[in-house]
């Protein structure tokens, strides 16, 4: 896998956007968007829509694919 971000484009809310992300994190959030029955266009427009404004959407994405990580690894009590 590449560790340089790539760029690939998302239709959010019917705009087209360029998102550059690391291979490994365009892999979570694909798998994220298959695990949960969405199109990764869709996933991406909620996770933009919940980002604050002092955060870019290829941060809001890096972390919401960290949050998804961690609570899927976190020891369930």
């Amino acid at each position: 896998m590449n560790s340089r971000p790539r760029k690939h484009s998302l239709t959010l809310r019917g705009h087209r956007t360029s998102v550059s992300l690391e291979d490994p994190f365009w892999l979570e959030l694909r798998q994220i968007a298959a695990r949960t029955n969405r199109p990764i266009n869709e996933l991406a427009a909620e996770i933009d829509e919940a980002r604050g404004a002092d955060c870019g959407l290829a941060s809001a994405i890096r972390l919401f694919v960290l949050r998804d990580l961690q609570a899927r690894l976190a020891p369930q009590a």
